[in-house]
């Protein structure tokens, strides 16, 4: 018969003039109570635990009888002591439990005095779902690839060897930098891809893009500093920004991307900006390149970074991916990064950052200070996956499907949409803005959308100070052509009855 492990238990230490078997029998029936014990657990051997906290094994069986005769323990000789499923209601004292599991005594009711400093406060607004989203996705969720497509049974398989054929060298502390033959491969595909001249030097690997802002927010912003945002724009890095205590310079988008002539005229000093240059995020217009270069010319002026944030580059459905804004940045003031949780799968949390020369230095200490590493593992089985080309297959295999379901996505609009929610021709990316009416409140909309099933994010939610159009943001590729349909039947009942 299979035994229970045994699981370890914290005690605190004993205070002064408490007795011996006090402290033992006090500290168990807390852990008890608490939860730390469940019920069920195998309590550590008397021997054993006697041993651990210099105290006879005497005192040990005396307080475990105690426990079991007041009903908080069972077991018979030769098997051990385990927690009683069942607590004894005279004893028990009811315990409140959080959302996530976790016993909170009203002994500890007294920690709500403890107040967030302002920074806290600030980072506590995620941007992001904390709980996770269902799976699988419904339509229209924004910024989901779609799951089901993923070859995880070859991702498994690759994993798995990976395993078997590891050197002990990944089972070490790796470079904080990343692994570097994914660096390397990183570095090819974004020269060959995306125009950029760099080096396995230059790249970092981290865990998602939001930690590439987070880090250049620390290594460049004090407290009142100006950093761009576009305005409507990503909220990630709005928030970011906002904890490190930068002063918000929110620059209006308009057709061309963010419109450069207007963050000079409200932040001509600011010490960094932030722009989605390939596909305006949640918009979708690339930064057109008069624009791109006063861009460039404004940072070099200034000494300020840029920080371009090519998110969803791979997916574009008609011709070739535009070159990327540090394609053209020659004196070392742009950070381009990118991830592979849109590319591959979101679960998969790796991104990288390609830095200017003089930022290396500074950022991998940051980053090495503040998260150590991407576990290495997971950098190589992706390696790996690259370096023997499904990766590429997988891309151009998704691009294709994607684009059949931008596609139906626009039969559908104009099938059912027509008058109601306007779409724009589906260039690129893995969703798409629709505009509502003049003057609709689309966050109501997205709500009434939400209560009949359907996943969308209202335009608004990504203003700050200047006024985004009345719209909804619509993800097409994590569902088939079928649903699609479907649910654009629903959203447009949705939409009759809130614009009636």
């Amino acid at each position: 018969m299979r035994r229970a492990p045994e699981v370890e238990v914290a005690l605190n230490p004993k205070p002064d003039g408490v007795p011996l078997h006090r402290w033992l029998y006090g500290e168990l029936r807390a852990a008890i109570l608490e939860g730390r014990l469940s019920p069920g657990a195998r309590l550590p051997a008397t021997r054993d635990l006697a041993a651990r906290y210099a105290i006879s094994r005497g005192t040990v069986v005396g307080v475990f009888a105690q426990l079991a005769a007041e009903g908080y323990l069972c077991g018979t000789v030769g098997r051990g002591s385990f927690v009683a499923a069942d607590l004894p209601d005279r004893h028990f004292e009811p315990v409140r439990i959080s959302r996530r599991g976790a016993a909170a005594h009203t002994v500890l009711a007294t920690a709500r005095n403890i107040g967030l400093s302002t920074r806290g406060k600030l980072l506590a607004r995620s941007a992001f779902a904390v709980e996770g989203r269902s799976v699988p996705a419904r339509a229209f969720r924004p910024a989901q690839p779609d799951l089901q497509a993923f070859p995880y049974a070859l991702w498994a398989r690759i994993a798995a060897r990976r395993v078997k054929l590891q050197n002990r060298g990944l089972l070490a502390d790796g470079e904080a930098q990343g692994y570097r033959p994914l660096r390397e491969a990183i570095a090819e595909h974004v020269r060959v891809a995306r125009g950029i001249a760099c080096s396995a030097e230059h790249v970092v690997i981290l865990g998602s893009v939001q930690q590439v802002l987070d880090v250049c927010a620390r290594l460049l912003l004090d407290p009142g500093d100006e950093a761009w945002i576009e305005d409507p724009g990503y909220q990630g890095a709005r928030l970011v920004f906002e904890a490190a205590g930068a002063k918000l310079v929110c620059v209006p988008v308009d057709r061309d991307g963010i419109d450069v002539a207007a963050g000079v005229s409200l932040g001509p000093h600011a010490r960094l900006a932030y722009v989605t240059a390939g596909r305006q995020a949640p918009l979708g217009p690339p930064l057109a390149l008069e624009r791109r270069l006063a861009l460039l010319e404004w940072a070099r002026s200034q000494g300020a970074l840029i920080v371009e944030d090519d998110y969803d580059s791979e997916y574009r459905f008609n011709g070739r991916p535009l070159a990327a804004l540090k394609s053209l940045d020659d004196t070392g003031h742009v950070v381009y990064c990118g991830t592979f949780s849109k590319l591959l799968f979101p679960g998969l949390r790796i991104a990288y950052a390609v830095l200017p020369e003089h930022l290396v230095e500074p950022f991998v200490a940051a980053f090495s200070l503040t998260s150590r590493h991407v576990p290495l593992d997971t950098q190589a089985t992706l390696h790996a996956f690259i370096a023997e080309g499904h990766a590429g297959r997988h891309v151009r295999h998704m691009r294709e499907l994607y684009g059949e379901r931008a596609q139906a996505l626009q039969a559908a609009a104009r099938r059912y949409w027509t008058g109601l929610l306007a779409l724009p021709e589906i260039a690129a990316g893995i969703d798409v803005p629709a505009f509502l009416p003049l003057g609709t409140d689309d966050a109501r909309v997205a709500a009434l959308a939400g209560e009949a099933g359907i996943e969308t994010r209202a335009l608004s939610s990504y203003a700050v100070r200047q006024a985004a159009p009345s719209g909804l943001v619509l993800g097409f590729a994590s569902v088939g052509a079928d649903e699609i349909h479907a649910a654009a039947r629903k959203l447009a009942r949705v939409l009759e009855r809130a614009l009636g």
